[in-house]
């Protein structure tokens, strides 16, 4: 069985396999690290590949048990201890194995209170980080294509750390057509860009009540207790207080960086 050491914003994970179709998903978007005798686990990933049948539909199952948590898919199944310390994960193919990671790692964040894990594309501009985010089809991946050759921490799922006074945006491997580069320091998220195809650009600020119910519906999350979406609630308030949010109106091209930067 192979080890992959991987390091996912602050989380030390140890990801286990005997696939090769599941070793080399892994190794094209994950970064290997050596382990540091200091660093200690957070998360270890048993994988098996074969499960289940191809993608049919994004509903997820969830079931709270005595001993495990599980979120199952058509293409996939993830088991888990209460602690998110072990997770097993059995996957259909490629894909499958890709939503079951996310569906894991934003579960994983979650219950930890660290942050949440957003549908959209991040860019990053002066230093600070810009999120584009919006409804199926609001073309996430295409702001980050246009923004280029600016640094991209995301084209899919963002990762977003959130404390109080602060919220800061870390690379992630969890990506739709870019791939990432190695960038182990988190970026300060500045603006968050609900996005619209138009004629013209045009930024509008959005009052934070607003905001915050926009957003709700971009997290990566299936909630399996009341408890947990309280708590996923209370992340998502924090970023819509610390953060400004805009509907950005944009034209196909590179021009709308003109009302961000």
């Amino acid at each position: 069985m192979k080890i992959m050491h991987t390091r996912i914003a602050d989380h030390n994970i140890d990801i286990y396999t005997d696939s090769k179709r599941a070793w080399a998903f892994l190794s094209q978007y994950f970064f290997c690290f050596e382990r540091r005798e200091k660093d200690s686990d957070h998360l270890q990933i048993e994988i098996e590949m074969g499960y289940g049948v191809s993608f049919t539909d994004y509903s997820v199952e969830t079931k709270d048990e005595l001993d495990v948590i599980t979120f199952k898919r058509a293409d996939y199944k993830i088991e888990v201890d209460h602690g998110y310390k072990k997770a097993k994960i059995m996957a259909y193919d490629e894909l499958a194995l890709k939503h079951a990671t996310m569906n894991l790692y934003s579960a994983f964040i979650v219950h930890h209170n660290w942050g949440i894990l957003l549908h959209s594309s991040c860019a990053v501009d002066n230093e600070q980080a810009h999120i584009f985010t919006g409804h199926s089809g609001a073309a996430k991946s295409t702001a980050a294509q246009l923004s280029q050759p600016r640094l991209l921490l995301s084209d899919e799922a963002t990762i977003v750390k959130v404390q109080t006074g602060s919220v800061m945006i870390y690379n992630s491997p969890f990506r739709s057509e870019l791939h990432a580069k190695e960038v182990e320091q988190p970026i300060p998220l500045a603006s968050i860009q609900l996005l619209y195809q138009a004629p013209r650009n045009v930024r509008i600020q959005q009052r934070k009540s607003v905001a915050l119910v926009e957003l709700i519906d971009k997290v990566f999350y299936w909630s399996y207790r009341k408890e947990q979406v309280s708590q996923l609630m209370k992340l998502l308030k924090q970023v819509a207080d610390e953060v400004p949010v805009y509907h950005l109106h944009f034209q196909k091209n590179n021009t709308f960086w003109e009302l961000i930067s």
